[in-house]
């Protein structure tokens, strides 16, 4: 189900309201059923994948908190196989055998395995990082095996991160399922607040911003870089307010029931150094990637070269984590060179250090250009559009000999309301500008949240899925 749709519109007051009228003995079977249902809004039969990986982790969690030696780590590999073998299943089988057709191609062998016919399930890496980080935890006795079956599936598959995050950790979210939530007026104000304020960034920002970016990605020959440019830096906007609007309203609707989810981004266009963007930017993930790969590779601990290829490695999977396609591998070890040279060179360190604003202004503006670059990967249909549009971009190049000279949508006048976005939240970061807003008169307070509220119903864009929920 679609945050941004009629039937969400219908499911979350009537969930809430249920959460809050029944007993608390019952609502975690209320919550569960509830996830089951929105997920099951996309395509139910893949609630069976949800159910056979809930069902190998719920025992081999148990089983490895009550063994020891070999026996424990035979369990937790046989839960990591199990997860990881569903995500190469449905997200990497067809891209391994394309891949492989064309090496065997190359030496002359047909290629007998047969390609998959099916769909990636919506969030599929997500809940099963999710599922993940409850085993090792488990095996690294950080957290207690749970043996209620329903609250362990409800961690899982609690609806409002289930299908883009963030990616919670078990200590977080397993005690708050067995607390007691009373009816809080002023937090379930707080949440619903939040959960306006992504329903605009999502609506108004990065749906009308999509509008801009979709038709000039697929034919990059038809304009000019200078477009180019322009429609690069749309996208970096689109993509940061449709996935952080998104963890708005996630993080909103679970505050409503009295629910804390981690915070998954930090202002992170405000970063001086790619050091800085990766503290900021969709931190569920970067942790989960640095407490379960880099650091049990050895992170930086083994010596200079050793702690690069660590750092290579987590980035090119971090790539392929996203999706089964070469443009998500070069984005990823792009970034990992982004940081790899920023250490080599001490730059973010320096720009740490750097008081005078202009440098600051400089650190910054290389900073998001370096990312703005590697989008281009991220967003192009192939490798080969990726680096058609990035030399057009460089050299400023026209449009393609023969190509009409394509116009952008109007819509770019959106783009101006992404710095706003950028400066309110930083505003909030440093001095809690939604915070002012509650102590305001009322009329003035919901004066701002009626405009903001008209405002994303008259100027919201075509309804788009989520972005990360393909991931």
């Amino acid at each position: 189900m679609l945050f941004n749709s009629v039937a969400f519109l219908i499911f979350f007051p009537i969930t809430t309201v249920l959460f809050f009228v029944l007993p608390h003995k019952v609502r975690w079977a209320h919550l569960l059923f509830a996830s089951c249902v929105f997920y099951a809004y996309f395509v139910p039969i893949y609630l069976l994948i949800l159910a056979f990986t809930i069902a190998v982790d719920y025992v081999a969690g148990i089983m490895i908190e009550s063994s020891a030696g070999r026996r424990r780590r035979l369990y937790l590999l046989a839960s990591i196989v199990a997860n990881v073998g569903v995500l190469c299943v449905f997200k990497y089988w067809n891209f391994v055998n394309r891949n492989l057709t064309t090496a065997l191609g190359m030496m002359g062998i047909r290629n007998l395995v047969p390609m998959l016919s099916i769909a990636l399930p919506l969030g599929l890496s997500f809940h099963t990082f999710q599922a993940m980080s409850y085993t090792i935890e488990v095996y690294r006795g950080k957290q207690a095996a749970e043996r209620h079956f329903g609250i362990y599936a409800l961690y899982v598959m609690f609806y409002p991160q289930l299908v883009a995050g963030p990616i919670e950790r078990p200590q977080n979210m397993l005690p708050q399922f067995r607390v007691h939530q009373s009816y809080d007026p002023a937090r379930v104000a707080e949440g619903l607040k939040r959960m306006v304020w992504g329903f605009f960034k999502k609506m108004v920002v990065a749906d009308n911003l999509a509008m801009v970016v979709t038709p000039v990605y697929a034919h990059p020959g038809a304009y000019s870089g200078a477009k180019l440019a322009i429609v690069t830096v749309c996208f970096a906007f689109r993509i940061y307010c449709d996935f952080s609007g998104y963890s708005d309203i996630a993080l909103g609707s679970a505050q409503v029931m009295g629910f804390k989810l981690m915070q998954n981004f930090d202002a992170p266009y405000e970063s001086t150094s790619l050091t800085e963007f990766w503290r900021r930017w969709h931190i569920s993930l970067s942790t989960w990637f640095k407490d379960y790969l880099y650091i049990p590779l050895g992170g930086n601990r083994k010596g200079k070269a050793r702690g690069v290829l660590n750092k290579m490695i987590v980035f090119v999977v971090s790539g392929l984590w996203h999706g089964a396609n070469w443009t998500y591998v070069i984005w990823g070890a792009l970034h990992g060179i982004y940081l790899v040279v920023e250490q080599a060179a001490g730059s973010a360190a320096a720009a740490g250090r750097a008081r005078s604003l202009a440098r600051r202004a400089v650190a910054w503006a290389v900073t998001f250009s370096l990312v703005c670059l590697a989008w281009v990967f991220f967003r192009a249909d192939n490798v080969s559009d990726s680096f058609r549009i990035i030399g057009r971009i460089l050299t400023l190049a026209p449009a393609a000999p023969g190509a009409a000279a394509g116009a952008l949508d109007s819509r770019v006048a959106f783009l101006a309301l992404a710095p706003i976005v950028m400066a309110l939240e930083g505003y909030d970061r440093r001095r809690g500008l939604f915070d002012r807003i509650a102590q305001l008169s009322p009329v003035s307070r919901y004066a701002f949240y009626v405009v903001l509220i008209y405002g994303t119903i008259l100027f919201r864009g075509v309804s788009a899925q989520f972005i990360y929920f393909q991931f």
